[in-house]
Formats: structure tokens, C-alpha cells, sequence
């Protein structure tokens, strides 16, 4: 009898199995993108980049597409059109600019993490 009822548990986890293993990948792959950028701060990022801002945008992009990832959001949801995805950009950056503002000194992946949440309406 307990046989019977693994049977179908153990045919619908090999079919979601290779779901799954997607889904860890994507996660797995942001997660490698972002871990050796986690380190720095709002003012450690500044002085890092001297001027160089393509670095800090590849860093800042790093941080949101894994909170993005990890809060499970579709910015489609969010915005739709090339103008709303610009107020939502802008949005961003003023919540990401005043959480720097606010203390130079903390972790730029929360204060990434804080700019998705409230631009976004989280």
C-alpha cells in the first residue's frame, strides 16, 4: 500500500525536478554575480569606482537583479511601458541615492535592497 502512494510522489518530483534544477541555476548564477560585490558600501563603492561609473552600475545592477530575484518580482508587473520603467528608474535612484545620503557607511546591497522595495511599493 505505501508503495502505491510513493509512486506518483516520485513521477510528479521527476517531472519538477528539472524545474527546480532551472530555477537553482538562475538563482545560483545571481547569487555567484553578486557575492564578490556584496562587500562594499555606499562610500567604499565611491571610492572604488573613482568616477567610473559604468562600475558602479554594473555593481548597483548585480545587487537588484538578485533582490529583484529573491522578492520574486517581475518589473512587467511593475511597469509596463518604456515611460513607466523610466519613472520606476528614477524612483530608484533618488531611494538608492537617499539611502546612501542617510549613512555613507551601510552595506550598499541593503540599501539596493531598500531602493527595490520602496520604489517599487513593496
Amino acid at each position: 500500500m505505501r508503495m502505491k502512494t510513493l509512486k506518483p510522489l516520485v513521477l510528479v518530483s521527476l517531472l519538477v525536478a528539472p524545474v527546480f534544477a532551472l530555477a537553482d541555476e538562475a538563482a545560483q548564477q545571481m547569487v555567484d554575480d553578486a557575492l564578490p560585490v556584496m562587500h562594499y558600501t555606499c562610500a567604499s563603492i565611491a571610492e572604488e569606482a573613482d568616477g567610473d561609473e559604468a562600475f558602479v552600475v554594473e555593481v548597483v545592477g548585480k545587487m537588484t537583479a538578485l533582490s529583484l530575484y529573491n522578492r520574486q518580482v517581475n518589473i512587467e508587473d511593475h511597469a509596463a511601458t518604456d515611460e513607466d520603467k523610466a519613472q520606476l528608474r528614477e524612483a530608484f535612484i533618488a531611494a538608492l541615492s537617499e539611502g546612501c545620503a542617510a549613512d555613507k557607511n551601510a552595506l550598499l546591497g541593503g540599501v539596493v535592497d531598500n531602493a527595490v522595495k520602496s520604489s517599487l511599493g513593496l
